[in-house]
């Protein structure tokens, strides 16, 4: 498309300009003078370049930074975090590449001081472009429907102010007392002719749409918030960037936000901002990857312990619901005995099993009550797919049932799962679905690095303790 074509020439341009100017600037006599008089700079020694040597150095760096920058120029919605993350990335490996063309031909080497004065200007100046790129232009902001609902389809479209470029609905949507072929609003031409607001394909073309309208804001419109569809929606704002946003009649059903006025309320599908996610996304790093560490010895005993046992597998996994309805697969360290599931089914979740359970080895029961079994869940933590605290991830099917019995079950949905939260350290788990979600929520909406802090404290407390627990009557 022409918008396309524009960004990408854009993008390609800026980043070559940007990039020639900074080399031009780093090199300058002055810049490399009070860089070289620094004390953590000082064994680097200046190296001014002049006449074709400082052009040379240009091109070689454009033509580096343009060529691993590709990935950027496509025209795609991201987030501004998204933006900052990649492209800093993308910035790393150039300079690596630079070095690196350097360290084995003289020829075409920049010297270090250069390059580490490189870094920083690009770490700012090529993510602040794209973020500029990204943002509106004067046009009025791109709105379209998303929906399987006849009726709060055209319910939003007679509500609301501006004009949506279009709407996206099933292929074919009976509704009662019409022919399939001319579904009011949800079939091509009708409504569609009259107000030139036509339907732009499927639900399963949302990201594509996203993409091609350079959508600003997409309003929901399903007739319930199930988890295949309007989550999946969802999703596809999230990892776009793009604003969600629902009919004030159906905010019940989702998490919204406070003080929205007029028929539409936003969706917090991202109740984090930038600075909390990027401290909460690093706390995560940190915590999974020192007690992977720390507790590598432990690790490597329980392994033991259960091969000594039976000899069968160390860990087992199974899938669970993370953000927006997916599913990630979960580890453990197998507490049963081998392919126990299979024969049996269970109908419970982990935290209800208990040490009762006749499938449970011996070994699995010290592990269970001790809660060293969930040790394998900090390479989730440390992967993404799950978080330090949040809601703890049920299995697909548990979560089946508790969206029938439970009103709200989803919005636990909106956050990344945990390892722990405030439903583990008050000792509610999934047998009580609805003490459980009242706590999840309670997260959801007041959460923070700083309750963070305070639950993981609370849960290391009872870990220490339970051990101890089981501990002290076998030393009496």
């Amino acid at each position: 498309m022409e918008t396309g074509w524009r960004y990408r020439i854009a993008s390609v341009l800026g980043v070559a300009v940007l990039t020639a100017a900074s080399t031009v600037v780093v090199n300058n006599g002055v810049v490399q003078s009070v860089a070289a008089s620094l004390p953590v700079l000082s064994r680097l020694p200046a190296d001014v370049p002049s006449g074709a040597e400082i052009s040379f150095e240009a091109l070689l760096t454009v033509a580096v930074v343009v060529g691993v920058c590709v990935p950027l120029y496509k025209p795609q919605p991201r987030r501004i975090l998204d933006i900052i993350a990649i492209t800093h990335k993308r910035v790393l490996v150039a300079l690596f590449a630079l070095a690196t063309i350097g360290y084995f031909d003289y020829t075409y080497r920049l010297p270090r001081l250069t390059l580490l004065l490189l870094t920083p200007i690009l770490f700012v100046v090529l993510p602040l472009w794209f973020i500029w790129l990204r943002q509106p232009d004067t046009a009025p902001e791109r709105t379209i429907i998303v929906g399987d609902d006849n009726s709060t389809i055209r319910q939003v479209v007679e509500e609301i102010d501006a004009r949506p470029v279009g709407y996206l609905s099933p292929t074919v949507y009976p509704v009662a007392g019409v022919d399939e072929g001319s579904a009011g609003i949800i079939a091509d031409g009708g409504a569609g002719e009259e107000t030139n607001f036509n339907r732009l394909g499927g639900l399963s073309r949302i990201e594509d749409v996203l993409v091609n309208y350079d959508v600003d804001t997409a309003i929901l419109a399903f007739a319930e918030a199930d988890r295949a569809e309007f989550f999946g929606a969802l999703d596809a704002c999230y990892e776009h960037g793009v604003n969600a946003k629902v009919h004030r009649d159906y905010a019940d059903t989702v998490l919204t936000a406070d003080g929205s006025v007029g028929p539409l309320v936003d969706v917090e599908i991202e109740p984090w901002d930038v600075q909390d996610y990027s401290l909460k996304r690093g706390f995560d790093v940190a915590f999974s990857l020192v007690g992977l560490v720390v507790l590598s010895p432990v690790i490597l005993g329980i392994a033991v312990a259960i091969k000594l046992e039976d000899g069968g597998s160390i860990l087992y996994s199974q899938e669970r619901t993370a953000v927006f309805g997916e599913t990630f697969d979960i580890y453990k360290f197998r507490s049963m005995v081998e392919n126990a599931e299979s024969g049996i089914g269970a109908t419970i979740s982990d935290e209800d099993e208990g040490g009762v359970d006749p499938r449970v080895t011996r070994v699995g029961g010290v592990l269970r009550q001790t809660h060293l079994d969930e040790i394998p869940q900090l390479w989730s933590v440390l992967r993404g797919d799950m978080s330090v605290v949040g809601p703890r991830p049920e299995r697909p099917a548990l979560d089946t049932n508790s969206q029938t019995d439970v009103t709200n079950w989803q919005k636990r949905w909106f956050i990344k799962p945990g390892l722990t939260g405030p439903a583990q350290v008050n000792d509610v788990t999934g047998a009580e679905p609805e003490l459980k979600l009242r706590y999840d929520l309670t997260y959801v909406r007041d959460q923070s690095f700083q309750y963070d802090l305070k639950i993981v404290s609370r849960q290391i407390w009872k870990v220490l303790a339970d051990v101890v627990r089981h501990i002290k009557p076998r030393e009496s």
